[in-house]
């Protein structure tokens, strides 16, 4: 974690890997990528517990028929929106087997609590459970891409203000033609509701007070 903190502050407000695969930032974090339908759950605040979850066949056409309801048409947007929904209802599957009843945003104490997640956990379960969407078909205008964070060090400490400015990660989509990339932040709420899913660039644009809404 020191060497990818020290990444941020050297590249100022934005650590932004950009290209790579999603196995970079698993390895970084030391979590297992998604193996067939096994994945590795991050909690207790940067993945200092990692449980594994398995999704039955039951769960995949769960999350894909939620995915279908709830989709108005054939298109990326609708994809992105189907995506939140989907992404919401992994999280409820995954809490309820692992006991994971994660709050809003930051939790002072949170540390080492089996229950809760920060966003460094939160960016690496949902990336996962993207991989799982696209290993099962489901993505079809978008690839699931590598983590990025943001966040303003020298803000953080000539503010005096650790948390306001503070590095925060995000799961990243990429839609196919226009390469536009997407925040798919599910850390500004609590467990099992839909994440904000927000072109890149207006994702997090000031500080952690100005965070996009849940897409609905």
């Amino acid at each position: 974690m020191s060497l990818v903190l020290a990444a941020v502050s050297v590249a100022g407000c934005t650590y932004d890997r950009g290209e790579g695969p999603p196995q970079i930032h698993f390895a970084e974090f030391r979590v297992a990528p998604p193996d067939g339908n096994t994945v590795e759950v991050c909690h207790a605040y940067t993945c200092q517990m990692k449980t594994t979850f398995y999704f039955r066949p039951k769960d995949i056409q769960d999350i894909t028929a939620e995915m279908r309801k709830v989709k108005k048409g054939d298109t990326p947007f609708q994809e992105r929106r189907a995506i939140a929904y989907a992404i919401a209802m992994i999280e409820k599957k995954v809490g309820a087997k692992l006991g994971i009843n994660d709050r809003a945003g930051m939790q002072f104490g949170g540390t080492g609590d089996p229950t809760q997640q920060d966003c460094v956990d939160e960016a690496t379960n949902t990336t996962s459970y993207l991989l799982i969407l696209q290993s099962h078909g489901l993505l079809k205008y978008h690839t699931v891409g590598i983590p990025m964070t943001k966040g303003d060090l020298l803000k953080a400490t000539l503010q005096g203000d650790p948390v306001k400015y503070w590095p925060h990660w995000t799961a990243v989509i990429e839609e196919k033609k226009t390469r536009q990339r997407f925040a798919v932040d599910s850390w500004i709420y609590a467990n099992g509701e839909n994440p904000a899913v927000v072109e890149v660039e207006k994702w997090y644009i000031k500080d952690i007070d100005n965070l996009p809404k849940a897409t609905n």
